[in-house]
């Protein structure tokens, strides 16, 4: 049998120096191509990749599996590929399913396609391309020409694969060579009966009334000259045989163009036909990101919704249908340009001057060359924030594409819509000659404003429906609390959106249940029925239009949900708080930070789950990108860029080229300075909150932050080695799930502030304006743990005792004994201050005051001083049991009371001085460094034994003490 190979009854992947495999969800043709090319390649073992066609596959399960051996790709051990043979189709993108074999050394790769090729083309060793009907057609000739003998089994497989792909060889795409192959085959035994039976599918009564409804909604359109046919259907599922849904269409309707889009759950799936060597289909779907031929194509677009994905059909169908319509024939010529050392000022002057919406930027040095492009927009806020003379290279769009005057319209359309570039430089011989813009493309491709893309439009959104998302994701009392939002916003008549970080986080799939609800309303009065609604209470903020609504859950826990009035916030200098104006929910997102921020999803019934997305921000996710929205984000609020930090680290994104250049200039602009201590604060305890902080610390100082903030935070090797060990312990100890956690900032602090004297530690809390409590805090902790260093070491040189190692370290914070552990050498004292905190630290004693004072104790200290001898003696094994510890009590009950008589006995003949009260003084001067403070601690070498870091152990080791 072909590709045979020996079977594996253990389960172990099996070795295939050669491997045969097709795209992913597979078609007839793909198939038979595998099995032809098992033929050239007798010693290949054959992978199906799969597919989305049920006839396909149940065929494929019931005959081919048994007759060809084909094996699943879990079954093969990838590092052992030495020869790759991929057929019907040349594109990496679509060979999912055998990734993970592409990069082996010395790899052979052999390709059979009649695909046209594309950018993601595999770097083939040998590459057999013939434009045919179908890739079995090119290899079968190829079996014919080398008289290589096929069963009749083979000959029928290779004829399904040929007839399936050319229609039974009624599309424009047959040719002659098609014919060829089935006629040889049928010499070799073809059974054209079985063939007819694979062919004629039945359809099912959901796939007729798919049919039916594609058939209803069909519309025909002409797209310059040529009837294009566009139908749609909406699923809830996915349905299986869409392809066949359209052939169906096809032949029924007697079409030479249609274009069958079908909504599938969050995805619309596109299956192309032309008989019309005027359209393309293949081209067209691989805009989208799909693939195929000229005559036959598809693609799944996810991400978008049913009508948009139609309005970008149009979109690149106007501008690819008519060749004769180029760039050079719709350009504005000549082209208004700014040179990249103008002032903000003089390009805002132009722009004003031609009533231009953005102008292309062209460098200093070459005015030839494009250097990006400036929005009119972004000229006159920075005008406003008093930044008119800087350059226009600072705030200008870098990334710029653009096309030469022979260009057809396709590319301009691409860009405009993929990349949503507002403004397309024409260049010719290096220099520009003209620009084309969204307009230009509205005025001239589509006359009909019915047709005009929504992408084109800047007014529309960029919408697609996430209900299901929501039910699968949110606990199904927060679901319902949208659709009483949403129902609430009905009975209103205000539309009601969910937005933020909620929205994000739900994309992303992380856990998010901080609800924040905008109206295009009146949010306080929204948030008041809401409340009455609930039963719950409103607290409200009239200076921002904002309110917290304040209810219980059906469990009787309480719960926050914060509502906002959709509002438009301008800063009136750099650095300024917000001022607020009522706005659309369009301007309430352009206002936040970053583009994953700044989507929405309504809540109103009608449209409920429909995700808004004006500025990209699904695509920015995708590719894993932070961006700001507007280019003086951070010069109108700074503590963007902290922000932008924590989200990237947090998200693993990259903050953008743009974004990082703008934050340059923020920074060399010293707008840090014009924000307040406690609003830096604020954003840093938030970073210091996150699960990998240092990475953020690090970052800051790239970009030399924590410098501008205070030059005593800047980061040294000696720093990062500590803020290494204190984040290891602090991760360690949130693993324990203890009731009392650290606070992070004193934790991280403490590591930032390691050598600082004391006068230095005041200037930074100066520099965040921290409380007095805060600084008061900070300041005892060093010396807590200055003098918890000392009597932790004469512990573990003399006493041992349990109760000891409590007296020790009871009186120091959890940020002090997590700072102590990240610190020292000593083994065992981190062993021992692990057992005290994971042990020791919440032990009590099992009696209480109340046995105390049935025992006849005296009131007064007595009492403490009991209870703290009785848990000595608990926490040494002495007295384990109540009982053990009444006994002792009461002992020590009698010599308390003795003790109180002798005492009183004793005043009646002394009058002496009372005891020394004489409060304890630090025994160090404040304004030494901390390391230094410890000088008498240090070991012989000069080493501060208790204070660096402990090699080759972990937080972990010491739950084994």
């Amino acid at each position: 049998m072909p590709g045979t190979t020996n079977k594996t009854g253990n389960g172990h992947q099996i070795p295939a120096p050669v491997l045969i495999t097709a795209h992913a969800n597979a078609d007839f043709d793909a198939l038979a191509a595998m099995v032809a090319a098992s033929k050239l390649h007798p010693d290949a073992v054959l992978v199906f990749p799969g597919s989305q066609e049920r006839n396909l596959r149940n065929f494929f399960i019931e005959s081919a599996t048994y007759m060809f051996n084909f094996k699943q790709s879990k079954d093969i051990d990838f590092s052992t590929v030495r020869r790759l043979i991929v057929v019907d189709t040349r594109q990496r993108s679509r060979i999912p399913h055998v990734e993970a074999a592409l990069d082996n050394p010395g790899l052979e790769i052999l390709l059979y396609d009649h695909h046209p090729a594309s950018d993601d083309d595999l770097p083939a060793t040998l590459s057999v391309y013939e434009p045919w009907g179908a890739t079995t057609t090119i290899i079968t000739l190829m079996l014919r020409d080398k008289d290589i003998a096929v069963s009749e089994e083979e000959a029928t497989l290779l004829g399904l694969g040929i007839f399936e792909d050319t229609g039974s060889f009624s599309f424009a795409s047959t040719t002659e060579h098609d014919f060829q192959a089935a006629a040889w085959l049928k010499t070799k035994g073809m059974d054209l009966n079985a063939i007819s039976e694979l062919m004629t599918r039945d359809l099912t009564t959901e796939q007729v009334s798919i049919l039916s409804a594609m058939l209803q909604s069909a519309t025909t359109h002409d797209i310059n000259g040529v009837s294009v046919v566009m139908a749609e259907a909406t699923i809830e599922h996915y349905v299986g045989d869409f392809a066949l849904l359209a052939h169906k269409m096809l032949d029924m309707e007697n079409l030479k163009v249609l274009f069958a889009l079908g909504r599938m759950g969050d995805r619309v799936h596109v299956v192309a036909r032309s008989r019309l060597p005027e359209v393309d289909v293949g081209q067209i779907c691989s805009s989208l990101g799909g693939g195929g031929h000229a005559y036959a194509a598809s693609v799944s677009v996810k991400d978008r919704t049913l009508s948009q994905v139609k309005d970008e059909l149009f979109a690149l169908l106007f501008s690819s249908v008519n060749k004769q319509k180029l760039v050079r024939d719709h350009m504005s010529a000549p082209a208004v340009t700014i040179d990249d050392a103008s002032t903000i000022t003089h390009a805002e002057e132009v722009m004003n001057r031609y009533g231009l919406k953005a102008v292309p930027i062209i460098k200093h040095e070459n005015h030839s060359e494009v250097a990006g492009y400036l929005e009119y927009q972004t000229a006159t806020r920075a005008i406003t924030h008093g930044l008119g003379n800087m350059p226009v290279s600072v705030y200008m769009q870098r990334n710029i594409q653009t096309v030469h005057p022979e260009d057809s319209l396709y590319p301009v359309m691409e860009i405009v819509v993929s990349n949503r570039q507002r403004l397309v430089p024409v260049v010719d011989n290096g220099a520009i000659i003209g620009v084309i813009t969204r307009t230009d493309i509205i005025n001239t491709i589509v006359e009909e404003p019915a047709r005009i893309p929504e992408t084109l439009l800047p007014e529309k959104r960029r919408e697609r429906n996430v209900k299901s998302l929501l039910r699968e994701r949110l606990p199904a009392r927060l679901f319902s609390l949208l659709e009483v939002a949403g129902n609430l916003g009905d009975s209103l008549g205000v539309p009601v959106y969910t937005v933020g970080g909620f929205v994000r986080d739900l994309l992303l799939n992380r856990s998010n249940l901080d609800l924040d609800l905008v109206v295009e309303s009146d949010g306080i009065a929204f948030a008041r029925e809401l409340a009455r609604v609930l039963n719950g209470r409103v607290r409200a903020h009239n200076k921002f239009k904002t309110a917290v609504v304040i209810y219980k859950d059906d469990n009787g826990t309480e719960e926050r949900v914060d509502v906002a009035t959709a509002r438009l916030e301008y800063y009136e200098y750099p650095a300024a708080l917000p001022t607020v104006e009522l706005s659309s929910i369009k301007m309430d997102l352009f206002r936040r930070d970053f583009t994953i921020n700044a989507q929405a999803i309504q809540l109103n019934k009608p449209q409920f789950g429909r995700l808004i997305d004006f500025f990209g921000a699904q695509r920015d996710m995708k590719d894993k990108m932070l961006r700001v929205l507007h280019s003086l984000s951070f010069v109108e609020d700074p503590t963007r860029i902290l922000r932008a930090i924590r989200f990237e680290k947090r998200f693993e994104f990259q903050i953008g080229p743009q974004t990082t250049r703008l934050i340059k200039n923020a920074l060399q602009l010293g707008l840090m300075d014009k924000l307040s201590g406690s609003r830096i604060f604020n954003e840093v305890d938030a970073i210091l909150h996150e699960a990998r902080p240092l990475a953020c610390l690090r970052r800051m100082d790239e970009f030399g932050l924590l410098t501008i903030i205070h030059p005593q935070l800047r980061l040294t090797p000696t720093k990062e080695q500590v803020l290494e060990e204190l984040e290891n312990v602090a991760n360690w100890y949130r693993l324990l799930y203890l009731a009392d956690a650290p606070e992070p900032w004193m934790l991280y602090f403490m590591g930032l502030l390691i050598n600082a004297t004391y006068p230095e530690v005041k200037e930074v809390t100066a520099r965040f304006h921290f409380t007095k409590r805060q600084e008061d805090d900070l300041l005892m902790l060093r010396e807590n743990i200055r003098e918890g260093i000392t009597l932790l070491n004469n512990w573990g040189r003399h006493d041992r005792s349990m109760s000891g190692l409590h007296r020790t370290l009871s009186p120091i914070r959890v940020e002090g004994l997590l700072f102590i552990m990240a610190r020292t050498r000593v083994d065992e004292l981190r062993k021992s201050i692990s057992h005290y905190l994971t042990h020791l630290r919440g032990m009590k004693v099992d009696i209480t005051g109340e046995d105390l004072r049935i025992m006849g104790a005296p009131p007064g200290p007595a009492y403490g001083r009991i209870l703290s001898r009785v848990l000595s003696a608990k926490l040494d094994g002495a007295a384990p049991t109540r009982q053990m510890q009444l006994d002792m009590a009461q002992s020590l009950v009698r010599e308390e009371t003795a003790k109180d008589a002798d005492y009183l006995a004793r005043r009646k003949t002394c009058r002496g001085p009372e005891p020394d009260t004489e409060p304890f003084h630090a025994v160090f001067s404040d304004d030494e460094p901390f390391e230094e403070r410890t000088e008498e601690f240090k070991d012989g070498d000069g080493s501060n034994s208790d204070l660096n870091p402990v090699p080759d152990s972990s937080p972990g080791q010491s739950k084994e003490h």
